[in-house]
């Protein structure tokens, strides 16, 4: 029997149906994409998206928000997308006159703990240069769990 040398990282092998397999190094310790924690603030403020854009790093930073939380700014509650349960959500918000929603996403955490950022960033807002001091704060978080939405 001729044997070759074969270089140890080498992870071909023959299939049952006599086919050469190659596989990379990659595809073999290819990590499954992480859940992501999602979490919403709906919240009133007189300020413009971009004046709230535009601060957002600040408040950030003063919250001590994790650089992975990522943000999205929607202006009209009605123009977030998800299920019927947190749309009817978002119809109340709007009809209570919300103006904005943050949608927070979280890499490999539980929407729970999203939403615990969450709330910390949103008590940060309250107290930025967005809000005059004494103007009332009108807004929560919600995340889902176990099929339903919980309030903060």
């Amino acid at each position: 029997m001729d044997y070759q040398r074969r270089d140890l990282g080498d992870m071909s092998f023959i299939d049952r149906q006599g086919k050469l397999v190659q596989p990379s190094r990659e595809d073999h310790h290819a990590k499954k994409p992480a859940k992501a924690g999602k979490a919403y603030a709906f919240f009133d403020c007189n300020a413009s998206k971009k004046e709230i854009e535009d601060t957002m790093p600040e408040i950030r930073k003063d919250a001590e928000t994790p650089s992975e939380l990522e943000l999205s700014l929607i202006e009209g509650p009605s123009n977030l997308n998800g299920d019927a349960e947190l749309l009817e959500i978002a119809e109340n918000a709007k009809n209570s006159g919300v103006r904005y929603v943050i949608e927070a996403t979280y890499p490999g955490k539980s929407n729970r703990k999203t939403a615990d950022k969450l709330v910390t960033l949103m008590n940060q807002t309250y107290q930025s240069p967005l809000y005059q001091h004494g103007e009332p704060f009108t807004g929560e978080v919600t995340y889902e769990e176990n099929g339903e939405y919980l309030f903060f």
